[in-house]
């Protein structure tokens, strides 16, 4: 009877090849080799997904932040039109401002003697003056209240300094030109006489040092 000799698998506790002729090519180093094989397959397939979900990512990123620009832009075309109708009339009524500044000087030559001939004139020109500034304010013009109020450089514009006493410092002494805003826009600052105390504040101050010194 002939007995064939049998390829023994001898492992260690690693699973590595233990046997004792190297020379061989027994079960084990068999599949130590496929097992590398496809241990390498698997690592490539999977550096291959994860490059993939990064282009994906990144594809992503894109996609929002070309979303949030076109969301951006829209808001800005909107707020454009929506200002532009809103000021739509601006030039116009700055021109009929100065109009209305040509009412308000003639009506300032009235005297109020009803039986003076310039004041039955002028009449007529208050009541439409009265008409012309009615329009005016339908459409959103407003009148800056200056006199008497604390001087405000984003409404009035400081074209001459007094100095009284009487008044607090900063406060708008009188208005030479009338301001107007349309609707929440400043179109044209009031021109103001403003009061300044400081010079004389510290003018004080410093004769009542002298004063003491001398003392």
């Amino acid at each position: 009877m002939e007995t064939k000799e049998k390829q023994v698998k001898v492992t260690d506790k690693d699973n590595n090849c233990n046997c004792k002729d190297k020379g061989k090519t027994c079960e084990c180093h068999d599949k130590s080799k496929k097992h590398d094989k496809h241990h390498e397959e698997i690592k490539k397939l999977k550096e291959e997904l994860d490059e993939k979900d990064k282009q994906i990512n990144d594809l992503n990123d894109k996609i929002r932040y070309h979303q949030a620009e076109l969301i951006n832009y829209r808001k800005r075309k909107e707020e454009e039109v929506t200002n532009r109708l809103k000021y739509a009339n601006q030039d116009l009524i700055s021109e009929l401002i100065l109009i209305l500044d040509n009412f308000e000087r003639a009506i300032k030559l009235d005297d109020n003697n009803l039986t003076d001939e310039l004041s039955k004139f002028l009449k007529g020109f208050k009541m439409m003056y009265a008409s012309f500034d009615d329009v005016l304010k339908k459409y959103g013009l407003e009148e800056i209240e200056a006199e008497h109020k604390e001087y405000d450089p984003n409404t009035m514009e400081a074209l001459m300094i007094d100095s009284d006493k009487n008044f607090k410092d900063g406060e708008v002494l009188e208005v030479l030109l009338k301001g107007y805003r349309l609707k929440d826009r400043v179109i044209r600052p009031a021109s103001v006489r403003v009061n300044k105390l400081e010079e004389d504040n510290n003018k004080d101050n410093n004769e009542d040092k002298g004063e003491d010194i001398n003392e």
